[in-house]
């Protein structure tokens, strides 16, 4: 089994418990992602590799470097619009064409519309005064929240169209859309699908721009599961027909943003999510079991019973960080994942590493998740 990921860890751990043999293509090739795999390449290592423009042939180069072929291949965030067609294995995502749909915010927003789903108002950049301020400003593609900006009118518009290429060389005029800016709370749906049918699986708690784990004030910061909420139903009902109308196989979510007027749909992630660990703590399933299964046709018979709050917190760097043995040593035994290795050395607000805690309630998760940032926060001063 290889999964292939900018940040895969949780996907090859979920698939090393249900037995696979698992390989792993990733950018970080975390300790917790090596110690569960056979075997792991790291882009940020291959001298030559443009981790935002890696096409197939250098995968297919990747992949020919492990010392066995895989017979399936599972595709994570960053890399599931990749077209691996041909190879001979199994390639257990949406086809390439589904991805491409939900991957586009702006054709994605423009399919909600046509199936009356509520969805910000969304568009190109020069039809930002028809849509009305305030915006958020974002790539049509990805981006995780890191590059979203919310502008106030015309000059901040233009202020922000400056910077984003700054921050991603890559970014065009035509790679950036608007969107309606709506106030409420953020929250996603996980569900697992077999092409006809799903089935949701919880529904969570999204933590968007936390200041104390991260300074950008809408990149993804991690998961609670479950969220608690009127909407839940509502939530399942609308991701229930999204999975439906695209096809969907496999684990899938929906994010949402919770309004005074109801839930509205932001986006679908038609591949596995940062959720995974928060929805497997909380439920006790294993999701990549499910995910194989489900590409046979077989889905759970209803949604898991909710067994705890579990929580996954994503911390990010508020200062260059460089991971030393010293580090290492002081955090091996805590309750971390995507845990970093020596010789990582990590910008202002690049990733260093994820909390993971359960208890009953969501007070209880929140209270060991504060005090064990406060204890990482010191071991990476």
């Amino acid at each position: 089994m290889l999964i292939i990921g900018y940040s895969s860890r949780n996907i090859a751990c979920s698939a090393s418990k249900a037995g696979y043999n698992v390989y792993a293509i990733d950018a970080f090739c975390d300790k917790d992602l090596q110690e569960n795999t056979v075997d792991s390449r790291a882009l940020l290592t291959c001298e030559g590799i443009d981790i935002k423009n890696i096409d197939r042939k250098v995968i297919i180069e990747l992949i020919d470097s492990f010392d066995a072929f895989p017979d399936t291949i599972v595709l994570g965030s960053g890399f599931e619009e990749l077209d691996l067609s041909g190879l001979s294995c199994r390639i257990l995502n949406n086809a390439p064409a589904v991805m491409k749909q939900v991957s586009d915010k702006s054709s994605f927003a423009k399919e909600m519309e046509s199936m009356g789903i509520p969805h910000p108002v969304s568009g190109i950049v020069d039809e930002a005064e028809d849509i009305g301020y305030p915006l958020m400003v974002k790539p049509k593609c990805a981006g995780g929240g890191r590059l979203n900006r919310v502008v106030q009118n015309e000059s901040e518009l233009n202020t922000a169209l400056e910077e984003l290429p700054l921050m991603d060389p890559t970014l065009e005029l035509a790679d950036i859309m608007v969107q309606e800016f709506l106030s409420g709370f953020p929250a996603s749906v996980s569900l697992i699908a077999n092409g006809t049918n799903s089935v949701p699986l919880a529904a969570n708690e999204q933590l968007i721009g936390v200041p104390w784990l991260s300074s950008l004030p809408f990149s993804y910061c991690g998961n609670i599961t479950p969220y608690r909420t009127p909407y839940t139903g509502q939530m399942y009902e609308i991701s229930e027909k999204l999975a439906e109308n695209f096809g969907l196989v496999g684990s899938n979510g929906v994010d949402f943003l919770l309004t005074d007027k109801g839930p509205f749909v932001i986006e679908l992630n038609a591949r596995f999510q940062g959720s995974l660990d928060s929805v497997e703590m909380a439920t006790g399933i294993n999701l990549f079991d499910m995910h194989v299964k489900s590409f046979d046709g077989i889905l759970p018979t209803g949604t898991p019973d909710i067994l705890k709050y579990a929580i996954r917190a994503v911390m990010y760097a508020d200062r260059a960080v460089s991971i030393n043995e010293p580090i290492c040593e002081k955090i091996k035994d805590m309750s971390i994942a995507d845990i970093p290795t020596t010789g990582y050395d990590a910008l202002p607000d690049d990733p260093l590493t994820s909390i993971l805690c359960s208890g009953g309630t969501r007070e209880d998760v929140m209270g060991k998740t504060l005090e064990m940032r406060s204890i990482l926060k010191d071991i990476f001063k």
